[in-house]
This record gives C-alpha cells, sequence and structure tokens, in this order.
C-alpha cells in the first residue's frame, strides 16, 4: 500500500521533544508507544470516532479514543453545548457553581452507598487524595494496592524497598527517583485473583493498615470470591477499601464497575471515563469516611471551575439515557470475537483479553509481539485507522464501521501469516524502529 509519508505532525513533534521532556504529558500519547517516526502525533479536529491530523488527513480511532476518556465520541454536541453555556455564563467566578452540586447529587443516586464526594482534576491526583482522605480516617499509613493507580509519590514509593514492585503492575524497572526515601515500606503490592498474598500482607502488618486500593476489575473478572474475601477482610480489620474505577467506570453500567459485580467499596474514584473528555475527577465515599477530609487540607482554586461540571453532569445524563454501556459491550465484543476470527481464519497465533469494552489482543510468533504491534499499527494507518492491539469502545462507534475496521484486521493479520509462512522477519518490513513496550498493563 505504499509508504508512510512525513508530515506536520511529525516534524512538530520533533521540535515538541527539544521543549518538552518526554515530548508530550502522557506516556500513552508518545508516538513510540505506536509507531516511531511515522505516527501522526497531533490533531487538528475530532468527531465522533474520526480523527483529523495537521494535514487534514482523516482516520477512524479504533484504538483509545482518548486514552479512554470520550465514552460518548469525540466532540458530542449535547456535552459540548452544556460546556459552551458553561463559559458563556462564566467558567470561573468568586462564588460557587451550581452544577457541583447537581453533579454530586446525580452520583449520589448511582451510588446510594455513598455520603459524600470531593473533587480534582486528573484520575492520578483523585487517587492521591483518596490515599490522604483514608490515611487520615484511619490515622494509619500503610497501603495496600493491586494494579496502576497513577505517578504520585505514595504510588511510587513501592519501588523504594523493592526495584521489582511495580514491574508487573506499571512499568518495570522504574526508577522512583524523586519520592522521599522515608516512604520506603508505606505501599506494598498484591496481584489481581491471588488472595493467599493479599492476606499474608494483611497478617504480617495487621493494625498498621490504611487502605486497600484496587481496580475491581480489568483485563480479569474475580474469580473465587476474590473481591468479597477483600471487602470482608478490610471490614473486619477496619481498613478503608478503595476502589479505582478511573478507566473501568462507566464501562460496563452507569457508574462503577464494582455495582455489577455487587461489592461496594467504602471509597470509588471516577474520571476520565464519566467526563467525555473534560478535565474532572471524583472521589466518592462513605459519609464517616469522607468527613475525614475535613481534618486534612485538600483544597485548589481550579477545582471548582465550572466549564468540567456543568460537562460531566450532562455526560453522566446522556450515559443514562442512551444506555451506552450496552453499545459499548456489544461492539466489544463483536471486535474480540473478529480479532480472533481473523487470527484463526489466517493461522496466526493471538492471545486476546480485556473486557468487552477495553479489550487488547497480543500476536505471538519467532519475533518479538511488539515486531508484530508495530507491524500492524503500521499497515492500520495505510488503511485510514488510527490503531493499536486495544480497541476501547464507545457510543460513537457502529457496527458497519466495526465491520470494516475488522476486514482490514484480516488483511493485516494475511500479511503477518504470510510472511510467517515464508520465513521472513516482519520487522524488516517496518518503515521505522518497533515500538516501545509503555505500560506493563494497558492504560
Amino acid at each position: 500500500m505504499g509508504k508512510i509519508k512525513i508530515g506536520k505532525g511529525q516534524k512538530l513533534y520533533e521540535e515538541a521533544k527539544k521543549v518538552i521532556p518526554g515530548g508530550t504529558q502522557l506516556l500513552s500519547k508518545r508516538p513510540e508507544m505506536f509507531l516511531p517516526d511515522l505516527w501522526p502525533v497531533y490533531y487538528s479536529k475530532a468527531k465522533g470516532c474520526k480523527i483529523w491530523d495537521l494535514d487534514g488527513k482523516e482516520y477512524y480511532d479504533v484504538s483509545y479514543m482518548g486514552i479512554g476518556a470520550n465514552v460518548l465520541g469525540y466532540a458530542n454536541d449535547e456535552v459540548d453545548e452544556a460546556a459552551q453555556e458553561a463559559i458563556k455564563n462564566g467558567g470561573m467566578c468568586t462564588l460557587n457553581a451550581p452544577e457541583e452540586v447537581y453533579l454530586t447529587q446525580e452520583l449520589l443516586k448511582l451510588h446510594p452507598w455513598a455520603g459524600g464526594i470531593r473533587y480534582a482534576k486528573a484520575g492520578g491526583e483523585a487517587m492521591a487524595l483518596a490515599v490522604r482522605i483514608a490515611r487520615a480516617y484511619t490515622k494509619k499509613d500503610i497501603i495496600l494496592f493491586c494494579g496502576y493507580h497513577g505517578w504520585h509519590d505514595w504510588y511510587l514509593a513501592a519501588n523504594l524497598s523493592n526495584k521489582a514492585a511495580l514491574d508487573d503492575q506499571h512499568i518495570p524497572g522504574l526508577d522512583p527517583l524523586g519520592v522521599p526515601s522515608e516512604l520506603a515500606g508505606t505501599n506494598l503490592p498484591f496481584h489481581y485473583n491471588m488472595i493467599k498474598e493479599f492476606e499474608a500482607l494483611i497478617k504480617k502488618h495487621d493494625g498498621k493498615i490504611a487502605a486497600v486500593v484496587m481496580e475491581p476489575v480489568r483485563n480479569d473478572y474475580p474469580k473465587d470470591g476474590f473481591l468479597e474475601k477483600i471487602r470482608a477482610v478490610t471490614q473486619e480489620k477496619g481498613i478503608v477499601l478503595v476502589f479505582d474505577e478511573i478507566t473501568a467506570g462507566f464501562r460496563l453500567c452507569a457508574g462503577g464497575s464494582h455495582r455489577v459485580l455487587g461489592v461496594e467499596p467504602d471509597m470509588a474514584v471516577f474520571a476520565k471515563a464519566m467526563t467525555n473528555g473534560y478535565p474532572l475527577s471524583a472521589i466518592i465515599g462513605r459519609k464517616d469516611v469522607m468527613e475525614a477530609a475535613q481534618g486534612t487540607f485538600i483544597s485548589s482554586t481550579f477545582y471548582t471551575e465550572r466549564i468540567a461540571f456543568a460537562a460531566t453532569l450532562r455526560s453522566v445524563q446522556l450515559y443514562q439515557k442512551y444506555h451506552v454501556w450496552e453499545k459499548q459491550s456489544e461492539y466489544g465484543e463483536m471486535v474480540q470475537t473478529g480479532w480472533k476470527d481473523a487470527a484463526r481464519k489466517v493461522g496466526i497465533e493471538i492471545e486476546v483479553g480485556g473486557i468487552l469494552p477495553l479489550g487488547h489482543f497480543t500476536i505471538f510468533g519467532d519475533e518479538s509481539p511488539l515486531v508484530y504491534k508495530t507491524f500492524f499499527v503500521q499497515e492500520m494507518l495505510k488503511r485510514g485507522y488510527i490503531a493499536s492491539n486495544a480497541f476501547y469502545t464507545s457510543y460513537a462507534h457502529d457496527p458497519k464501521m466495526i465491520h470494516t475496521y475488522l476486514e482490514n484486521v484480516e488483511q493485516v493479520f494475511c500479511q503477518i501469516a504470510e510472511a510467517q509462512k515464508e520465513g521472513k522477519k516482519v520487522e524488516n518490513l517496518l518503515q521505522g524502529p518497533v515500538c516501545h513496550s509503555g505500560f506493563g498493563r494497558l492504560n
């Protein structure tokens, strides 16, 4: 299909790397994670599930949809109208925005177990606030965690006492530079569905644990009453159970995945999946736990700006109105089944994982999975798709588009299969370097 031409986006990124450490603010958006030297990098416009790059070329986003932030689709008219109305009437003021109260009331309807909410701007800082509140409430220090929960000191401290603590939770080989050494031993990992590992930590640190922080579901569903057992232990010991719903929330239902799984936490944290692209995060908790926020200091001017409250309120309402979770799962099943069928048909080995709205696959063979991923991204980009080895479904996708996408997936899988049969190296078919590995688990 010819070669990918270097465009304005790639050239601008070269300039960005000279003045922005890392090139961009989010690891998951670095071009090196997808197609080094050839990724479009920047967008001029996004609408529905389409993206236009700086050269005006149009693509379908069949990857992360704003890194999971746009469950309704890009530039949703109804959400953006609410934001525009807030802008017109003043996005910031000495007085408070009433939408803050309206959104709180809406979220508490979805979470009747809870009695209070505090807000921040991003998922990582919301997790830091949740940990602060849990420590303030229990007057204890140690956090047990499972999975990825942001970049702040409380989390990265895990690697101070064990350099490999975050290897299979976040990023392998991460050096916690800048994290105070005194935090060593305050944050200890366990692994999903490994209840014995969790119980051993509880026994070893009994009486010192402030909170258990975890995603209720991610790549795998809980087995053998995993969540129920954790809930029982935390209740018995007076430990705050914090569910990180930043990514999984508003995927399986209106609200958190814990509503589907049937286990209520003491605190739940939401962010991108509820806002449709606007910067807001919510720490929802039981009333007595959340009251501890009054005893510590949590305050910021832009936690009160109006635009994100108005947009998020409308987003949450629309998510319920259109039963968006049903489409997310329907499309996710189409995609995951399509991946498996295409691989089986052409004769390559793949492994598919993730809950239906957050699916991903890995291709196996004689070469590194990263080689196959890079080739897949490269060939799909030629066909007009912003693709990766993951697909986050949204309300803006549709069956016809997904069907065409899967036809193209099969064609690229066939190219890989032909190379394997002919003994050719897929790496030799790349126009640039192999992509970086990035997260140990998908962001």
